[in-house]
C-alpha cells in the first residue's frame, strides 16, 4: 500500500507535511553547520542527551521499543526491559553525534578495525570471484562498518533506501560517498541491474537485513519471532553463486582495539571498544528455489539475531519490526 505522503512511493506531501519537513530540514541544516565548530566528543555527548530526551518525549516509539524487547526477552523483568530501551536511546544518540561529526571531511577518522578472522573470511570469499552478499544490521555505528570495509581496501557498494526528504538523501550521499562507499538506491532506475553487476564484478554488495521494508519479503524467525524479512539478498546470492557473509560490529575482546594495536576511535563515541566481525553463511547445500531462499534467509536472520542479542542496547528496538505485514 502506498503511503500518501511518502514521495518515495509516488505520494505527495500535503501542505502541512511540507511545512513540517521544511522546518525539520532548516533545523538539521543549521545544526550540521554549527557542528563544524564543535569537537567530536561534545557532539557525541549532545547526541546522548538528545537520545535521553527522545526516550521521554517520543512515547509511541518508546512503547514500540518496549513491546519489541518484551517479545525477544520475555524472561526479563519489566524494569530490565525498560533499562535496555533507555540505554538504546542513549547509544543511538551517541552514534548520531558521531555521524554528524563524520560529515566534516576535515576531521580525522580512524576506521574500525577488522578482526583477523573477518579479514580472512572476506578475502577468501572475494577470491572465489563471484561476488559477496554482505548482510548486515543496524547495530551500533553501522555507517562506520561500511566505511571500515572501504578503508581496508574492500570494494563495497551498499543498498539503501532514499530518505523521505530528498534533501536528506544528499546528506547521506555526502557521508557515504565522501568516504568512498558506493550506493545504489532501491528506487533508482536500473537499481536491480546495478546490484547484479556489482556481484558479477566480484565485488561486495552490502545489504541491511534486520528491518522490515516495503520490498518482497517472507515471514521467517528473527530473534526467535516470525517477522517479514527481505527476500532479495538470498535470491541474489543463490542465483549468482555469490558468497554470503554476515558482518556487524562486535565488542572487542580486549576492550581497546581489534588486535592490530590501533585504537579504532578517539574514545568519545565508544567505537574504540568495537571491531568488525564476519561470519560466512553456508550456501553450498541450497538450490535457487523458494525453499532455498527461505532457508538462506533463515540462516542470515539466525546469525544477525545472535549479534543483536550480544549487544541489545545497540539495536533499533523502536523500529516496528513485528508490526509490519509481510508482502509474501
Amino acid at each position: 500500500m502506498i503511503a500518501r505522503g511518502d514521495r518515495r512511493e509516488g505520494g505527495r506531501w500535503t501542505t502541512r507535511q511540507r511545512a513540517k519537513n521544511d522546518a525539520i530540514w532548516l533545523v538539521a541544516r543549521a545544526a550540521i553547520a554549527a557542528s563544524a565548530h564543535i569537537p567530536r566528543g561534545v557532539l557525541v555527548h549532545i547526541g546522548a542527551a538528545l537520545g535521553a530526551f527522545a526516550y521521554h518525549a517520543l512515547r509511541a516509539a518508546r512503547r514500540i521499543a518496549e513491546a519489541n524487547v518484551a517479545r525477544v526477552f520475555p524472561e526479563l523483568a519489566p524494569a530490565s526491559r525498560r533499562a535496555i530501551v533507555r540505554k538504546t536511546y542513549a547509544t543511538l544518540g551517541r552514534h548520531l553525534g558521531d555521524v554528524v561529526a563524520m560529515l566534516d571531511p576535515s576531521r580525522p577518522l580512524i576506521p574500525l578495525p577488522l578482526t583477523d578472522g573477518a579479514r580472512a573470511c572476506m578475502e577468501n570469499a572475494i577470491a572465489e570471484g563471484r561476488g559477496v552478499v554482505f548482510a548486515s544490521a543496524h547495530i551500533g555505528p553501522w555507517e562506520r562498518v561500511a566505511i571500515a570495509l572501504v578503508e581496508h581496501g574492500i570494494p563495497l557498494t551498499v543498498v539503501a533506501r532514499e530518505a523521505y526528504d530528498p534533501r536528506f538523501t544528499a546528506i547521506y550521499n555526502r557521508l557515504r560517498k565522501g568516504h568512498g562507499v558506493n550506493v545504489v538506491y532501491r528506487g533508482a532506475r536500473g537499481a536491480a541491474t546495478g546490484l547484479v553487476r556489482t556481484l558479477r564484478r566480484g565485488e561486495v554488495l552490502g545489504v541491511p537485513m534486520d528491518l522490515a521494508s516495503r520490498v518482497p519479503s517472507i515471514n521467517v524467525a528473527f530473534l526467535g519471532v516470525p517477522a517479514p524479512t527481505p527476500l532479495g539478498p538470498a535470491r541474489l546470492a543463490l542465483r549468482t553463486g555469490a558468497a554470503v557473509i554476515v558482518g556487524t560490529v562486535a565488542a572487542s575482546r580486549d576492550g581497546r582495539d581489534g588486535g592490530d594495536g590501533r585504537d579504532s576511535g578517539d574514545g568519545c563515541d565508544g567505537s574504540h571498544d568495537l571491531v568488525v566481525t564476519m561470519t560466512r553463511i553456508e550456501t553450498a547445500d541450497l538450490e535457487p528455489t523458494e525453499a532455498g531462499e527461505r532457508a538462506l534467509t533463515t540462516r542470515i536472520n539466525d546469525e544477525l539475531g545472535k549479534r543483536i542479542r550480544a549487544m541489545p542496547e545497540a539495536w533499533v528496538w523502536m523500529h516496528p519490526r513485528w508490526q509490519m505485514q509481510s508482502a509474501e
